[in-house]
């Protein structure tokens, strides 16, 4: 059983920054790839960062340059630097995790998190 707990949403002027976690938590061995979806209401969900075990990272054009995602494997955590933040960037943010693996050899192909919630407003 794999669980995600994320952490550090908030409300955050504009131009301010915010840090997210997500930790995975469960009989994990290893977790390919890691990262952050966003959606705004009436919105689909998107892509916000991604990095995999390698540390290779991809991100939405959107936020290139003003997040950085990065990972702990020790601790089987994801983060996301957010700054330079702007009304748009308002959403709930979900943690992902996709291809688990466990100490009993299974392996999982996607997990969610229950979403935290960034408002970006004066």
């Amino acid at each position: 059983q794999v669980q995600l707990v994320e952490s550090g949403g908030g409300l955050v002027q504009p131009g301010g920054s915010l840090r997210l976690s997500c930790a995975a938590s469960g009989s994990i061995f290893s977790i390919y790839a890691m990262g952050w979806y966003r959606q705004a209401p009436g919105k689909q969900r998107e892509l916000v960062a991604s990095i995999t075990g390698a540390g290779s990272t991809n991100y939405a054009d959107s936020v290139q340059g003003r997040f950085t995602i990065s990972r702990d494997n020790a601790k089987n955590t994801v983060y996301l630097q957010m700054n330079s933040l702007k009304p748009e960037d308002t959403a709930v943010y979900y943690c992902n995790v996709d291809n688990v693996r466990t100490y009993d050899n299974r392996w999982y192909s996607r997990y969610w998190g229950q979403g935290t919630q960034v408002t970006v407003s004066s």
